[in-house]
């Protein structure tokens, strides 16, 4: 096997193995400083070895016993620690690797520690990026436009609150479950929604990078909870959106709007499987059990993708799917998404009077301008589209973003 052959091996168990060898690691020794430079010097160590030695024929047993080892040298090395030291010659054996199943039990337990309610959302976002899903400091960094010492020092801070808070590495009881499903998806959906379209001008408009491990993220909690429908229509919602993402941004970096997209250029594939999912969800809403806010925002993407044409989409059920929204999350981000599927069946002047009450709560909110732009200008409102462009290209963040809306403004006459 070339040394070719060898980086990608590396590199697929990084991405395969990484959460499991972690996961194990905090387990066993309950601290995840430990667990984290263990796992790293693990991959150190492979990327050293393999390359003359051979892949391994299971790489993830490899890892999970160079990392115990790693961690069980550690440990021996910090003297103070004798508690610990005696809890490492309990595990430090050369047993093969617990099978899949408790694994993956450590894995649910790892997510639901880093997404700990104590922790605020955005180190709960960056703790999930470095302990789960392997991402490195200067890559989380970069996520969220931070320098590197300051984006290592949150994450330093949320494992010593960890550590000092005592937060246990358990699954939540039963009544806790729900509420912390919906903090471990929260988690999720603002690392995709960063990749999808990024906050920041000095960074990709679009990071694939994070909307793809959203997406396996995603995938191993549906794999860790199959019946838990808010998981699906969390993973159909992103596989719904990625697969529009090549044809979201031209060859000249402008963001392209849905109604202009080349829909030859959307993924079949990723569409398949997410309108899969909605139907699976669907015959579950028949059934008696209500759909959740991811659910129904995926059933809405569904719609979107199911049409040929801008001019097929069918706008009565897109308009319908909001009315249920609303009455789960009147947020008034919900209400303008709502009044632009209002637009296409009633006109804009009616869509207009909507968006206008959305002013006081949404006025810092670029896509608010936009939307209130686009609409004014199909009335023939030209000064004061123009107005509310100028107003939307300032408060964008985004690159494509920024000069999609500055051409639509320039149109103006």
């Amino acid at each position: 096997m070339n040394r070719v052959d060898v980086r990608e091996a590396v590199t697929r168990a990084h991405h395969e193995e990484w959460a499991r060898v972690v996961a194990g690691l905090t387990r066993r020794f309950g601290d995840l400083d430990i667990a984290e430079e263990a796992a790293a010097e693990a991959f150190t160590t492979a990327v050293e070895r393999w390359p003359a030695d051979g892949v391994p024929p299971n790489p993830g047993a490899w890892l999970t016993t160079t990392a115990n080892r790693k961690a069980i040298d550690r440990i021996r090395r910090e003297n103070k620690r004798d508690d610990k030291h005696k809890e490492a010659q309990r595990v430090y054996d050369d047993d093969p690797p617990e099978p899949l199943g408790a694994i993956d039990d450590d894995r649910l337990r790892l997510i639901f520690t880093c997404c700990h309610p104590a922790l605020a959302m955005q180190t709960r976002v960056a703790l999930t990026l470095r302990m789960v899903g392997g991402l490195t400091v200067p890559e989380i960094a970069r996520a969220f436009l931070v320098q590197g010492t300051a984006m290592e020092q949150r994450i330093t801070r949320a494992k010593a609150k960890i550590k000092a808070a005592r937060i246990p590495y358990r699954m939540p009881s039963a009544d806790d479950l729900p509420a912390r499903v919906s903090g471990v998806l929260a988690v999720l959906f603002l690392v995709f929604n960063e990749g999808y379209l990024a906050s920041g001008p000095d960074t990709d408009p679009v990071r694939h990078d994070l909307t793809t491990e959203a997406i396996r993220l995603t995938r191993l909690i549906r794999a860790l909870l199959p019946q838990d429908g808010e998981v699906a229509g969390l993973l159909a919602l992103m596989l719904l959106i990625e697969a529009r993402r090549t044809a979201r941004v031209s060859a000249s970096g402008e963001l392209v709007a849905l109604d202009e997209q080349d829909r030859g250029a959307w993924d079949a594939e990723l569409i398949a499987e997410g309108h899969r999912l909605v139907r699976e969800r669907l015959a579950a809403a028949a059934a008696g059990v209500a759909p959740g806010r991811y659910q129904i925002l995926a059933a809405i993407n569904a719609v979107h993708t199911s049409a040929r044409d801008i001019r097929d989409t069918d706008w009565s059920q897109v308009l319908a799917l909001y009315d249920q929204l609303v009455r789960l999350d009147p947020s008034p981000i919900i209400a303008l998404n709502r009044a632009i599927a209002v637009a296409e069946l009633d006109g804009p002047e009616v869509a207009l009077a909507i968006v206008d009450l959305l002013a006081e709560a949404l006025a810092g909110y670029h896509a608010y301008h936009a939307t209130r732009a686009d609409l004014l200008r199909r009335l023939g409102q030209s000064q004061q589209s123009r107005a509310a462009y100028d107003r939307a290209i300032e408060l964008a963040g985004n690159t494509a973003e920024t000069a999609y809306l500055t051409r639509r403004r320039d149109q103006l006459r």
